[in-house]
């Protein structure tokens, strides 16, 4: 992962958490993001970032689950 510096208005500066669960949420259901990624840019498990993608009102797609079940297996290969 790489660090993006992003300059926000101060209004902002006390929902630093929020705003990355936001960007996140959105950049995977643009498919910017598989939801692995879009967790780990957040800190949190993916299946509690799946929670958040709930909040937003944002569906967990049947690709990702496909891909996450996909990314288990070659996990459990190793």
């Amino acid at each position: 992962m790489t660090t993006m510096t992003l300059q926000v208005p101060e209004a902002l500066e006390k929902e630093h958490d929020e705003t990355v669960r936001f960007l996140a949420a959105k950049l995977y259901e643009a498919g910017k993001l598989r939801l692995g990624q879009a967790a780990e840019m957040c800190g949190m498990r993916k299946w509690d970032f799946a929670e958040i993608l709930i909040n937003y009102g944002i569906h967990y797609f049947e690709a990702s689950v496909l891909a996450d079940l996909e990314d288990l297996k070659k996990g459990a290969a190793k």
